[in-house]
């Protein structure tokens, strides 16, 4: 199979456009389009059909790009991996993190990273657990930093914990239940302030309640931040089950309160992770060496 061919044909499909494909591959359009049509010719399976002026996938072509994709995220791994040997001193790590250590972990370790290695880019995105997982998994990010229950990993993930964190409900001070001893019943009566479902907070509470066979709250406010979910509890309105990583501090400066939940302690882990089987290359584990000195 034509390696180019297949490229020219992942960055059509990737831009929607014969042009910019050009444009990317610094060819000419015609040029793009020509070997597009061997391209064709060669594997005898069309990739594009006539739609209006343009032109849209095959069904075939659908495939054939979610599998180019990966196959061309996974060419860059193997090219990272060899610079990175080769300049020790110098690469990027892509990282990807869950909300919790993205927001109160992670700035303190890339910069304490970055002090040592200059050279080194950290790109570094957020996003929820199952996102986190894949990312990883297609090649997307060297490495993840997961705040969550180990219960929710792939097989094909590499797990090392760092430290446990506990789980609170807090709501604001001025709730009725704010430093209040409750059930677990009554608690979940309260309309719940949350994140998106895949993260790793709702993932718990759910799993709590229907450990203890009891009715999942009502969730009447969702956002896709950690900081929005907390400011609208601060505001007055909801519950909470969060980190006390996350809440300590407001807590302590009286803009939430904790809300004593009888007989429940529930721990969330912070991890690093890595793909099963696979030695990270040096960088990351540089990296990775300096978040646990980090927290020594």
């Amino acid at each position: 199979m034509n390696i180019h061919g297949l490229k020219l044909f992942h960055q059509v499909a990737v831009t929607s456009s014969f042009t910019k494909a050009a444009e990317l591959m610094r060819i000419s359009q015609p040029a793009v389009s020509s070997q597009i049509r061997k391209f064709e010719k060669e594997i005898g399976i069309p990739l594009f059909k006539k739609h209006g002026r343009g032109v849209l996938l095959t069904d075939f072509g659908e495939e054939l790009a979610e599998k180019a994709k990966y196959f061309f995220a996974f060419e860059e791994h193997i090219e990272s991996i060899i610079e990175n040997h080769r300049h020790a001193r110098s690469g990027k790590i892509h990282i990807v993190a869950t909300y919790l250590p993205a927001n109160f972990l992670i700035p303190d370790w890339a910069a304490t990273f970055k002090a040592a290695n200059e050279d080194i880019d950290l790109v570094i995105s957020t996003t929820n657990s199952k996102e986190a997982f894949e990312q990883l998994k297609q090649y997307k990010a060297d490495v993840a930093i997961y705040g969550g229950s180990i219960l929710e990993k792939p097989n094909e993930i590499e797990w090392e914990e760092l430290f446990e964190d506990e789980l609170w409900f807090v709501v604001s001070p001025q709730h009725p239940y704010a430093n209040q001893h409750i059930s677990l019943a009554e608690m979940v009566k309260e309309p719940f302030i949350m994140r998106e479902e895949g993260s790793s907070m709702r993932e718990h509470l759910f799993s709590l309640c229907q450990s203890y066979e009891i009715t999942p709250p009502k969730v009447a406010l969702q956002f896709n931040g950690l900081n929005e979910t907390i400011r609208s509890v601060m505001a007055g309105y909801g519950a909470n089950f969060i980190s006390s990583l996350v809440a300590r501090e407001y807590v302590d400066n009286n803009k939430l309160a904790r809300v004593y939940v009888q007989d429940i302690h529930v721990k969330h882990k912070i991890a690093i992770c890595t793909r099963k089987n696979e030695k990270p290359n040096l960088l990351v584990t540089k990296f990775i060496e300096t978040c646990k000195r980090t927290l020594q």
